[in-house]
């Protein structure tokens, strides 16, 4: 299977289970690699045949834009499920980064990464 990446994909979002994250929103930054075929893309050097990443970029925006949720686990696992939905993703996996959760002590970032493929 090969893939296609996108990595630091930056957006805002009222994520959080505290009152000040729903408020204040906070930057969220989404790694993707998705799981394809390739090949038949290559071939034919067709962008229809392969998983377009201009807009799976700009859905994975709208989702961590969209409806807050309390965990960033719920937020992977929803940019999992439309990223599979793209005919060819037979396989995503996404790491979801809260550089500015609200934790009291020194600290770099916070992430979820998951694997979800096809049925």
């Amino acid at each position: 299977m090969d893939r296609v990446a996108l990595r630091g994909l930056k957006a805002r979002g009222n994520h959080g289970v505290f009152p000040r994250e729903r408020e204040e929103g906070q930057t969220f930054i989404v790694d993707l690699v998705l799981g394809l075929d390739t090949r038949p893309a290559a071939a034919d050097d067709d962008l229809g045949k392969t998983a377009h990443y201009g807009v799976v970029a700009e859905e994975v925006v709208d989702i961590v834009q969209g409806e807050p949720v309390n965990l960033i686990e719920t937020l992977a696992e929803r940019i999992a499920q439309q990223c599979l939905k793209h005919g060819g993703v037979q396989e995503v996996e996404v790491t979801v980064h809260k550089p500015d959760a609200p934790i009291t002590v020194p600290f770099d970032d916070v992430t979820i990464t998951i694997t979800r493929s096809r049925a």
